[in-house]
């Protein structure tokens, strides 16, 4: 029998440039994201060893670093950047990524955009 495993970070929350409008461009806005990685889990169940699983410490991390220090336009770019980060850098092979901008519309508590990709 097999399954599927995900390894999920929800509502991790960045600040960076983000947004089209030159205003925009000179302040840091919120960014939240939801992530879900598929990750092969049943080695770190059975030995109960740390170095058979996805560090989610080290993936909020990764992408607080790589988000917070870049300056971005559209939360598309951010969305698909740090999906290929994420696969790059931790191999993983499938992640479901759901980007929210909060208060971007004001009749609306957040706006967003969610991207699965899955990698060979």
């Amino acid at each position: 029998m097999s399954s599927q495993e995900y390894i999920f970070i929800e509502e991790l929350t960045a600040f960076t440039q983000i947004g089209v409008y030159d205003w925009e461009q000179k302040i840091k806005q919120k960014l939240i994201f939801d992530v879900e990685m598929a990750w092969d889990s049943e080695q770190a169940a059975k030995t109960d060893d740390v170095q058979f699983c996805l560090n989610y410490a080290e993936v909020s991390e990764f992408i607080l670093n790589y988000v917070e220090k870049r300056a971005f336009l559209l939360i598309e770019r951010v969305a698909y950047e740090v999906i290929e980060q994420l696969h790059q850098h931790f191999q993983i092979k499938h992640i479901r990524l759901k980007l929210r901008k909060p208060d971007a519309v004001a009749q609306a508590k957040s706006v967003g955009i969610v991207v699965e990709k899955s990698f060979q």
